[in-house]
């Protein structure tokens, strides 16, 4: 009995693998930017979190004295022998605990979010390093800080060298984040073709 067209096409296709289209550029920029959102979502959260709602509850602990992490201007030994005075083991304790959580997590998160934001928008790589370098070191210097205030609120006498230390971390940390801000605007707004991404040539002649 003669064979169909169809039955001897489905013989010689059996076993044959199919072949799978390999992820497109866009493809894989469409699941980063899916991570992306998911990240500065929880970066806003924590943000909100920790700087506006527990650390200003804190106050409720330390005689309305706000928390050195507040404290955009830095502070001094005798803010923090005040606050220290204010503060009981436990509410220290509770600060020390916010540092090691939702202190730890907001600048991991935030930077990975940040740092994802400019591989994903720049192409040419020195100008990645150079809107990577401030959310790098951001995290470096917030996560320094929460150790920094724990150790000096610990201290029955907080020594002033230890004190200008946290100090200078916690301004330093206010502005990198104010940078890092700026960074992930300028992956986003710069002109494409500085920012190297592919297709800018084809975009500037078309227009």
């Amino acid at each position: 009995m003669a064979k169909t067209r169809a039955q001897i096409a489905r013989k010689h296709a059996t076993g044959t693998p199919v072949p799978v289209a390999p992820p497109t550029d866009g493809r894989r920029k469409n699941n980063g930017s899916l991570v992306l959102v998911a990240a500065a979502v929880a970066s806003l959260f924590l943000f909100w979190y920790l700087h506006l709602l527990t650390l200003g509850q804190m106050t409720q602990l330390s005689d309305g004295l706000t928390m050195p992490d507040m404290l955009v201007g830095g502070y001094d030994a005798g803010y923090v022998e005040r606050l220290r005075g204010a503060m009981d083991d436990d509410a220290r304790g509770q600060l020390s605990y916010l540092h090691r959580t939702a202190g730890t997590l907001f600048p991991l998160i935030f930077a990975f979010a940040w740092l994802l934001l400019v591989q994903l928008n720049v192409g040419r790589r020195w100008l990645r390093w150079l809107l990577w370098s401030p959310v790098i070191l951001f995290t470096v210097a917030d996560l320094w800080e929460n150790v920094a205030i724990d150790t000096v609120l610990a201290q029955a006498v907080p020594e002033p060298g230890a004190v200008a230390l946290a100090s200078v971390l916690t301004v330093s940390r206010w502005i990198l984040l104010a940078l890092s801000l700026m960074a992930g605007a300028a992956a986003v707004f710069l002109p494409r073709r500085l920012r190297g991404v592919p297709g800018a040539d084809t975009t500037a002649r078309t227009g």
